[in-house]
Order: C-alpha cells, then sequence, then structure tokens
C-alpha cells in the first residue's frame, strides 16, 4: 500500500454515532488528511435500513446488508464497529474483520468487558490494532491517557462518574429537590434515559466501562463479573438533603483500586466532600480521576456520551491507525495481562451514611447503637430526623410511626457495616430495609 493512500474505513451501524462519524470526516476531511499522514474514506457502511434518512450522503459508499461481510471485505482497510450489544452481529462482525487481521475501533463497552480478552488475543494473532478510546467515557480521551500518556507511572487508583443518567438524575434531585421518579421521568423525556433505563440506573453501564480502564489501569484481565454494582434508584430525597446538610454531594462512582489482596473494584453511589473536583461534576457530564506515583492525581472531564463526541473518539483511534501508531488492546501484550485477582473488602476511608426508619419505642436506639458496637463499628454522629406529625380518629391510639435517623460511622468495613445492618433488621425495630452510603474523602 502506497503511503500516502487514502485508509479506507467500513462502518457497521449507522445510528447516532455512525451518523456523526461521517459527517466528521466529511467536514474536517482535509484536516484529518494532514494530522493523520493518508486521506481518511468511508467506502462501505452497514446497518438494518438502507432507506432511512440518517442526515448524511452514503451515495459513494458501497451498502452491505450484512456487517460480517463488510468486516470480511478486502475494500476497507480498518472496520468501525457501531452496532453495539455484547454478542450477535458486533461479536461476529468483529471476530471476522480481526480473523482477517484488519483493523478494528469500537465503541463497544459491553462487547469488551464481556469478550476483550479473547478479543485481544485475536487482534494480536492477526498483527492488527483494536481501539475502543469511545468505549469509557465517550469524548474524554481516557483509554488514550491510561495506555500511552501514563505509561512510566504505577497507577494506584482510578474513580470517576462514568454515566451521563444517573449523574443528571442526582444532580436534578438536588438542585431542584425533586424525586428520583420525577428525575428520571425528566431524563427520559429530554432522551438523556431509555426507556427501560435500568442498565444505567442500576450501574451495570459504569461497570463495563470501569472493567475496562481497570483492566489497563492495573495490567489485569477484564472481568466485569467481579465488580460490585449498586445503582441509584434506593437514593430519596431525604439522602441528598442529609448529604448536603453535612457538606457532601451524592454521585455514581466507579472505583478500582490497587490493595494488597488484589484490585478491587466497585460502582455505586457515594458521598463525596463538596469541595473535591469529581463533586463539581453536574448534569450528564462525565469525569474521571487518576492517582498515579509520578503524576499525582489528574481529573479529566467531558461529554460522556452523544454522538459528536464519541465520534470524536472514534477518528482518534483510526488517526492513530492511520499513522501507524500500535499498543496493545489493554496496554500491552495480550499474553502479559495477569489474571485479575479480587481483593477481599477493605476499610473505606471516612466510614458510611446510614438511614435508618426506626420505630418510636423504648430500648430502640440503644440496641442499634449496641449492634453496631457488636461488630467493632464507632459512631461519628447519630441524628434524628423531624416525622411526620401523627395523628388518630377520636377513641383511638396514635399508632407508632417510625423515626427517621441517620447515623455517620468511623472507618470501618463492608462486611462489618452489612453484617451489622442485617442484624439489627432482624432484631425488628427498622421499618424498612437500611440505606448505606459510602463516604469517600477525595479531593
Amino acid at each position: 500500500m502506497e503511503v500516502n493512500a487514502p485508509i479506507r474505513i467500513g462502518v457497521a451501524g449507522l445510528g447516532t454515532v455512525g451518523a456523526s462519524l461521517v459527517r466528521l470526516i466529511t467536514r474536517h476531511g482535509n484536516d484529518l488528511a494532514v494530522r493523520s499522514g493518508r486521506p481518511i474514506v468511508v467506502s462501505g457502511v452497514s446497518a438494518r435500513d438502507i432507506g432511512r434518512d440518517r442526515g448524511i450522503d452514503t451515495s459513494g459508499m458501497e451498502w452491505f446488508d450484512d456487517p460480517v461481510a463488510l468486516a470480511r471485505d478486502p475494500g476497507n482497510d480498518i472496520f468501525v464497529e457501531l452496532i453495539g450489544g455484547a454478542d450477535g452481529a458486533a461479536k461476529a462482525s468483529v471476530e471476522a474483520a480481526l480473523g482477517v487481521g484488519k483493523h478494528v475501533v469500537t465503541a463497544n463497552k459491553a462487547l469488551l468487558a464481556e469478550h476483550g480478552n479473547a478479543l485481544a488475543r485475536l487482534a494480536e494473532d492477526g498483527a492488527a490494532s483494536l481501539n475502543f478510546e469511545a468505549a469509557a467515557a465517550g469524548g474524554i480521551p481516557i483509554i488514550k491517557t491510561l495506555r500511552e500518556s501514563l505509561a512510566g507511572n504505577t497507577v494506584s487508583r482510578i474513580y470517576g462518574i462514568l454515566n451521563g443518567t444517573s449523574n443528571y438524575i442526582l444532580t436534578r434531585m438536588e438542585q431542584e429537590r425533586l424525586s428520583f421518579e420525577d428525575c428520571l421521568a425528566e431524563a427520559q423525556k429530554l432522551g438523556y434515559a431509555e426507556a427501560d433505563p435500568s442498565f444505567d440506573i442500576g450501574g451495570q453501564d459504569a461497570a463495563h466501562k470501569l472493567a475496562l480502564l481497570t483492566s489497563i489501569a492495573f495490567g489485569t484481565e477484564v472481568d466485569a463479573s467481579a465488580i460490585y454494582v449498586e445503582g441509584i434508584s434506593s437514593i430519596t430525597s431525604a439522602d441528598i438533603e442529609a448529604a448536603d446538610e453535612l457538606g457532601y454531594r451524592i454521585k455514581l462512582l466507579g472505583v478500582a483500586c490497587r490493595t494488597d489482596s488484589g484490585i478491587e473494584q466497585r460502582v455505586h453511589p457515594a458521598m463525596v466532600p463538596r469541595t473535591s473536583a469529581i463533586a463539581r461534576i453536574d448534569g450528564v457530564t462525565n469525569a474521571v480521576a487518576v492517582e498515579a506515583d509520578f503524576v499525582g492525581q489528574l481529573v479529566l472531564s467531558g461529554p460522556g456520551a452523544g454522538g459528536d463526541a464519541t465520534a470524536s473518539s472514534v477518528v482518534s483511534d483510526i488517526a492513530d491507525i492511520a499513522r501507524g501508531d500500535r499498543v496493545g488492546t489493554f496496554g500491552r501484550p495480550a499474553s502479559d495481562l495477569e489474571p485479575y485477582r479480587r481483593a477481599t473488602m477493605r476499610a473505606h476511608e471516612g466510614g458510611y451514611y446510614v438511614r435508618l426508619s426506626v420505630y418510636d419505642r423504648p430500648g430502640a436506639f440503644a440496641a442499634i447503637s449496641q449492634r453496631m458496637a457488636d461488630r467493632g463499628i464507632s459512631l461519628e454522629s447519630i441524628v434524628q430526623r423531624h416525622r411526620a406529625p401523627r395523628t388518630a380518629a377520636p377513641g383511638h391510639l396514635i399508632p407508632v410511626a417510625p423515626a427517621p435517623v441517620i447515623m455517620i460511622t468511623y472507618e470501618t468495613t463492608e462486611a462489618e457495616m452489612r453484617a451489622a445492618l442485617e442484624t439489627i433488621k432482624a432484631d425488628g425495630h427498622i421499618a424498612d430495609d437500611p440505606q448505606m452510603i459510602r463516604i469517600e474523602q477525595f479531593t
């Protein structure tokens, strides 16, 4: 192939991101040719409906009904997979492209979280690149930062806001004092949340992204199944208000860190100090913080989703391949990735926030405090919130209503906290399931 010959792209999937990718390449073609050293052209496309109006001109591109055929077609040099999903056509087409030694660019976090180890080996066997900057945090160049810019550093912790839908809901709950249900409905109306939002609000989307970042940051095989995942559907207005009074904001975080017993990965709501960098990230914006030995802390923030932002990251990967820049899929040869070793539960700096709905009866508070002490948990504070006024008809007893109680603990372990709360629940002194939120002392 001539050095200055165009590099030809086959794009499978012409949804929001795919259409934005074609527009970007068309609009910035001249600049891309200068920056990458070769003209970049879309030579072939594949999608479900050939007649759909996508606002782009595909007349000069060869149409493929089957993305696997596009992946194998010698008429393109790079296969771009934007179909989505961990299996099916996405997996089959990426395997087909790598199987013939073709470079692949994908934005598919679910595919890589599930099959990344095998696909990385397949790419290595075929001397092909498998790039996925767009698969984690949209337009934020966190993959390139971890794989290349921080190659001389040892990463100790990586954490961030990895799902814009959840961050939007939590931001609105705080700023407008709306319920979770109202904020979710608003997010769906605005297109920030899907009709079935469980993947976002349940934490699975963030977990897939975290699994990829963990592999690059710590040199381990991808293991999304090892991530503790907890979503935001249990967060109430009472929790938001309590966090504000205590000087915190609630964020859905993905956290991975190196410990003596292995790598810890978790996705869950957390209270973070209002003064911390991560607390200032609002709306659908994403942010990722990296802590490493030589650079200290880096925080990258920006659009975590959307057609244009994601297409920008896809083009970054294409340009790297056009220039001949190659690195291992997860920052090193696939054969050098270490088996993932899951860390045991450890102490969390800053302790925990606990909200209980406690029946107003003699000895209840003392019993709860004793259960905490039995597990070696020290309480920094315990506050009884105001309950709603109780009324009863003449001649009837006023029912014993539960009172909201908030406790802040000193540093303890996940295992001890959960054991204590299970015992408290079994004692019958609380009306509902306990609410527990970790307090993370970020700067």
